[in-house]
C-alpha cells in the first residue's frame, strides 16, 4: 500500500535509537525527507547518516533536550528553515524510572513528568502554529500502554503517559477542525534498552532474577514474544499517513493484547 507520504516533511524526537529510530527509518523509507532528534549529537548524527544512505532522502540530525524548551523551539525552528514546512510529528523522547511508590523519590517523579509528558507538550506547542497556518498536519505521539493499563511497577510512567493520552485527546479535539489530526501509539514491552531497564528494576524490586522478570513478562503477552521496534513503526507510519485521513483523536494499544496482571508475582 503507497502511504502517500512522498516527498512529506517528518519531524522525529528520540530517534537515535529505539522506537524513534525505527519510526525514522520507515518514514524515510515511505519518502519522507526527516528531521530527527536527540540529546546526544554524535548519536543523532550518526543515525541521520545511516537513514539517509538507506532510504536516499534528506535527514537533519539535530541535538535537543525535550526536556527544554529554548531546544525544542531551536529544532523545530531549524526544521522549518530548511524544510519549509512540518507535515509530520512524531514523539519518542522521553524514558520513566520503573519502581514501587515507596522507594521512589520525588526527582523521579519530576523527571519522568518533566520530559516524558512536558517534552511532548513542547514539541507539539512549538509546531502547532505552524501547522493551524497551513490548515494541515498529522501528529503522533508514542506513549506506553500503562496510559491504558496501569501497573503498579511502572507508576511513574503510567502517569505521565495517562496525561499524553489525555493532551492529546484534547489537541485532536480543538485541532481537528483546523486539519491537524492528533493520535497515540501505545506500546507494551518493546526490544528496546529502555524495556531491558525495566525489566531490571521489575526483578530488582520484586526481589526475583531478572530469567524469571522476562519470563513474567513473556507470560503476560498472548502472542509470547516481546514487540520489535519496526512493528511500532509500522503503526505511526500508518497514522501519520494520509492513508488514516479520519483517525482522529484515537489511541492505539501495540501491545500484542499484554494483560499486566499476570507479571504480578
Amino acid at each position: 500500500m503507497d502511504m502517500q507520504l512522498d516527498g512529506k516533511i517528518a519531524f522525529v524526537t528520540g530517534a537515535s535509537k529505539g522506537i524513534g529510530r525505527a519510526c525514522a527509518e520507515q518514514l524515510a523509507a515511505e519518502g519522507c525527507d526527516v528531521v530527527i532528534t536527540a540529546r546526544t549529537e554524535a548519536d543523532i548524527t550518526r543515525a541521520a547518516e545511516e537513514i539517509a544512505a538507506a532510504s536516499g532522502r534528506k535527514v537533519l540530525g539535530l541535538a535537543g533536550d525535550m526536556s527544554v524548551t529554548a531546544d525544542v523551539q531551536r529544532c523545530v525552528d531549524t526544521a522549518i528553515e530548511q524544510f519549509g514546512r512540518i507535515d509530520v510529528v512524531v514523539t519518542c523522547a522521553g524514558s520513566s524510572p520503573g519502581g514501587l511508590l515507596e522507594e521512589l523519590t520525588e526527582e523521579q517523579w519530576l523527571g519522568s513528568m518533566q520530559l516524558k509528558f512536558l517534552g511532548y507538550v513542547r514539541t507539539v506547542r512549538a509546531v502547532i502554529g505552524h501547522m493551524r497556518e497551513r490548515g494541515e498536519g498529522s501528529i503522533v505521539l508514542v506513549v506506553g500502554n500503562d496510559g491504558l493499563k496501569p501497573s503498579y511497577w511502572e507508576m511513574t510512567a503510567g502517569a505521565a503517559n495517562a496525561a499524553d493520552i489525555n493532551f492529546a485527546a484534547s489537541v485532536a479535539e480543538q485541532y481537528g477542525p483546523l486539519g491537524i489530526r492528533c493520535n497515540t501509539v501505545n506500546p507494551g514491552p518493546v526490544n528496546t534498552d529502555r524495556w531491558a531497564g525495566l525489566e531490571a528494576a521489575f526483578a530488582r524490586d520484586k526481589g526475583v532474577s531478572p530469567e524469571r522478570a522476562h519470563e513474567l513478562a513473556l507470560s503476560s503477552l498472548p502472542l509470547g514474544r516481546i514487540c520489535e521496534p519496526e512493528e511500532v513503526a509500522n503503526v505511526v507510519t500508518f497514522l501519520a499517513s494520509p492513508r488514516a485521513s479520519y483517525l482522529n483523536g484515537a489511541h492505539i494499544p501495540v501491545d500484542g493484547g499484554q494483560r499486566k496482571a499476570l507479571m504480578d508475582v
